[in-house]
């Protein structure tokens, strides 16, 4: 093969494979262990209507500025005698019975942005509304304390910037087994042989080859290790009940993996929301019963820890076109077993006091929750990962 021809095939074979969501580089740099405890985040990707996931179903504000969208008071799923949740989170209403939920309200960052990029960017990088980073938190959790490329896991077609690090990334795949085909097909073969017999030395092709090498080990660990494994739970038949089932499957089948990221796309609800909206969590909350049962009946619910967040929430007040705009604040759902603190972590907001644009405040940072999962659940120094000291929260 000559030297043009191996340039412009392993280009072509950077695209096939998705190299770029794969590490960079190994580095020589002895690491701590990074314990055993698996992080499962999902993302409810364009802005949850927080207020009507979890309804305060005795507040007339509520009401007043949603004459078409408030859920009315019968029909909500109630939980205390002030809030409830949507009638179609039922299964997260059995979590919050069995005391496997805990609900953080009023959660997001000083000066929140309102647009879905820079907003899903400050969550993915835990960075300041001012900062513009290039690593994820997840990301730079690898760097620090990963030991292998698949410690992180996207289900996905593509890498999110929460898993991509400075020396490592998380590998994004929705299919063991066809990732581990591409990763021995003979063109593969053939760009990894021909580097070898060529001794090419340029930097590009370095990098390329070492990430080319990482990918293959990587699939065929994945691969060789979930196929042992085969669930004989039901899930419902859509695209994120579909992730959490092989999320599931590489949990149970002992993959050493530590986090893996899910989304479910549509909360963008600017009109028409009510029965988008409901049929969005009827998905999620049906996806997480069995996705639980699944971890439950094949004990691993005990050492997994369930992260859902969306990077705003929507405002208080209902548009003319019977949906909400882009707003602040928001609720994060926390679900794992032995939770220290159950149910209501604080109370929501009364919506009395709201900012200038009519958004519910933020009290809780989100990058507390970060470090409290990075300390107390990853075993993981993190001051490290999100440079600089955050509080602790009593959740976990």
């Amino acid at each position: 093969m000559k030297r043009r021809d191996f340039v412009k095939n392993t280009a072509l074979a950077s695209s096939m494979f998705m190299v770029p969501n794969f590490i960079r580089a190994f580095d020589d740099v002895l690491r701590k262990s990074i314990g055993y405890k698996r992080l499962v985040i999902i993302h409810l990707d364009g802005g949850n209507d927080g207020l009507n996931t979890l309804i305060p179903f005795r507040n007339d504000i509520y009401y007043r500025n949603r004459p078409k969208l408030a859920i009315s008071k019968k029909e909500v799923l109630k939980l205390t005698d002030e809030v409830g949740f949507h009638n179609s989170l039922q299964p997260l209403k059995k979590l919050y019975d069995q005391g496997n939920l805990c609900i953080l309200n009023n959660v997001g960052y000083p000066n929140p942005d309102r647009s879905h990029f820079r907003s899903t960017d400050i969550w993915q990088t835990a960075s300041s509304s001012s900062q513009y980073l290039p690593t994820g938190w997840v990301g730079r959790y690898l760097d620090k304390f990963g030991d292998n490329t698949y410690n992180a896991i996207e289900i996905g077609d593509s890498l999110s910037l929460t898993l991509k690090g400075k020396n490592k990334n998380g590998i994004a795949t929705t299919d063991a087994q066809r990732l581990f085909r591409t990763s021995q097909s003979p063109y593969f073969k053939e760009v990894l042989n021909q580097y070898q017999s060529d001794h090419l030395s340029e930097h590009n092709l370095g990098y390329l080859y070492k990430t080319m090498i990482s990918a293959e080990s990587s699939a065929k660990y994945i691969y060789e290790t979930s196929k042992t494994f085969n669930t004989k739970q039901s899930y419902p038949n859509t695209a994120f009940s579909k992730q959490l089932k092989t999320t599931a499957k590489f949990i149970n089948s002992g993959i050493d993996t530590k986090v893996f990221y899910t989304s479910l796309a549509g909360f963008d609800t600017h009109a028409g929301q009510a029965g988008q909206h409901s049929r969005l969590l009827k998905q999620y909350a049906e996806g997480i019963d069995s996705f639980v049962n699944d971890l439950q009946d094949n004990n691993t619910f005990n050492d997994t820890l369930i992260l859902t967040f969306s990077e705003f929430g929507r405002r208080v007040e209902q548009n003319a076109a019977n949906g909400t705009d882009h707003g602040a604040a928001n609720n994060v759902f926390i679900i794992g077993k032995n939770l220290k603190t159950q149910g209501l972590y604080n109370r929501p907001d009364n919506l009395k006091d709201l900012d200038a644009n009519g958004d519910i405040k933020f009290e809780i940072d989100f990058r507390t929750i970060y470090a409290t999962v990075l300390s107390k659940w990853l075993n993981a120094a993190d001051e490290e990962v999100l440079n600089h000291n955050f509080q602790k929260l009593d959740f976990i």
